[in-house]
């Protein structure tokens, strides 16, 4: 294999850039705790928050919700070390790795349905940003709430919060003007307040829910176990589809990991952990709203806006903004922005590439993916699921099953090598994706209700609840039967041949 520091990489390619090119190992620093960090700190966000107790205002009990949250995010662990691998060996990112199963060129296709998912996540992230600061101002400014109707009924967008979301989107975008550097400080201030917030939010509803016993005793809204694993399963493919971007783009981070047991050690220490005690404050908290309020409250800005004290409540609401803010330049806007960017280098550039993800960020409409927690679950987080699933069974499959873990580095930056493939496109990786997306797509139309229900057999639409296994499975095998009947170019037959003996499917 040709490690980071053995690859002769041509540094005059189109295909390499600084960004791009592998890192040696004596500039690779991050250990087991900066991974266990960085998934504390990506885990501490209103998502997180929102995603536990969707699951309690969806029927759910406490127990049924954190197991169901650990369970999603320890399946979520496997693919992440698997993907996780190829960076830490060979010091390279998501786009350039995945060069070795879809093609020079082809990489883009993935790199794109990753760039999508993250602009519709900047969306969400910018509407509750814009929201918080709507739940501030409406108590300050009463006249906020009734302001006249300009959108459509059917937008389900006040006239409002549509106000300050824009005005939310638009820090956001002037933020991408000045570029990325200008959140450090923001990233820091989110990393104290988020978990001062969480425990503060906890001590609250223990203390008015009368102790933690009642919270906990809430029983689950299910009457038989039908209901329950009809909401079941879709909620586990959900917890999955979370971090179903990072399972696949996490050699963006493992490619800095002093060594394989840093990052594996590190994710395993920081992902379910984290994601399962936050998601309890949230389980917690949630439940709490059903004794305080005689209602479940599963939005915690809904939530916060209830509180008497207005000096509270925008202190809160501010920080919630600022806080947002910083999580979402970081987690949400660097990777697609480049991404964009990465189609046409000559033409757009990152801030263009920001502008971009900040546009269809508005067009997905994210106030009506969290208005609740069916469109949460059900439309967002399965539906991504159902599009990054296969790319990530493809990559397992080709790194592991046909590359036997070894890469030519040269390679992946060269137009002319073994995996350019057919002018650039594998038409094994794009024939096993449309595969695995294919038996989630009539499920996915009967949810959003573009088809009626009963017009596809009903274990055909139920295949959407387990979209991301179903696409990942699918996508996989059918890449690896695919390129075991030599789907290849001559480049590659030896490099084929070597690496599929003994194989199996």
């Amino acid at each position: 294999m040709q490690l980071a520091t053995e690859a002769n990489v041509d540094e005059s390619s189109a295909l390499y850039s600084e960004d791009l090119a592998p890192i040696p190992m004596s500039k690779r620093t991050w250990t087991t705790w900066n991974y266990a960090a960085l998934w504390i700190s990506m885990s501490l966000c209103i998502p997180t928050y929102m995603m536990a107790s969707s699951l309690i205002q969806g029927g759910m009990n406490w127990w049924q919700a954190i197991f169901t949250i650990f369970l999603g995010n320890t399946i979520v662990l496997i693919p992440m070390v698997l993907n996780g691998h190829a960076g830490a060996q060979y010091g390279i990112p998501f786009p350039v790795l995945v060069r070795s199963s879809f093609g020079t060129s082809g990489a883009n296709i993935p790199a794109m349905l990753r760039a999508i998912v993250a602009c519709g996540w900047f969306g969400i992230q910018t509407w509750i940003g814009g929201f918080s600061i709507y739940q501030m101002l409406r108590l300050w400014i009463p006249s906020l709430e009734t302001l006249p109707q300009v959108f459509p009924v059917s937008f389900g967008l006040q006239t409002g919060p549509a106000i300050c979301f824009f005005l939310f989107w638009l820090l956001n975008m002037y933020v991408v003007y000045l570029g990325v550097e200008s959140i450090r400080k923001l990233l820091v201030f989110k990393a104290f307040f988020l978990p001062v917030a969480a425990l503060a939010l906890l001590w609250w509803a223990i203390s008015a829910g009368n102790g933690l016993g009642p919270i906990l005793e809430q029983p689950a809204k299910f009457t038989t176990s039908a209901e329950f694993f009809a909401f079941f399963f879709p909620a586990l493919t959900g917890m999955v589809g979370f971090w179903a971007t990072l399972s696949l783009n996490i050699p963006d981070f493992t490619r800095y990991a002093t060594s394989q047991r840093a990052q594996v050690r590190g994710q395993i220490i920081g992902l379910p952990p984290a994601m399962t005690l936050f998601s309890f404050i949230g389980v917690v908290v949630t439940s709490a709203t059903t004794i305080i309020y005689g209602t479940t409250i599963w939005d915690p800005l809904v939530l916060a806006g209830k509180f008497d004290s207005k000096l509270l409540v925008s202190i809160a609401m501010i920080a919630v903004a600022i806080s947002t803010l910083a999580t979402n330049i970081a987690a949400n806007i660097v990777s697609p922005a480049n991404d964009f960017a990465n189609l046409a280098p000559s033409k757009i550039d990152f801030r263009k590439g920001g502008y971009i993800t900040g546009i269809i960020g508005i067009l997905i409409f994210p106030w009506k993916l969290i208005a609740d927690p069916t469109g949460f679950i059900f439309t967002w987080l399965v539906g991504y699921s159902s599009l990054l699933g296969p790319v990530g069974g493809i990559m397992i499959a080709d790194y592991f099953f046909l590359r036997k873990q070894q890469l030519v580095l040269s390679d992946l930056y060269s137009e002319s090598g073994r995996y350019t493939y057919k002018n650039g496109f594998n038409p094994a990786a794009i024939i096993a994706l449309l595969a695995g997306i294919l038996p989630n797509i009539p499920g996915f139309l009967t949810t959003i209700q573009v088809i009626p229900a009963d017009s596809v057999p009903g274990w055909i639409s139920h295949l959407y609840n387990y979209a991301w296994f179903v696409g990942f499975l699918v996508s996989g095998l059918v890449y690896l039967g695919l390129m075991r009947n030599s789907i290849f170019t001559a480049k590659d037959t030896k490099l084929f041949a070597k690496n599929t003996e003994n194989l199996s499917i």
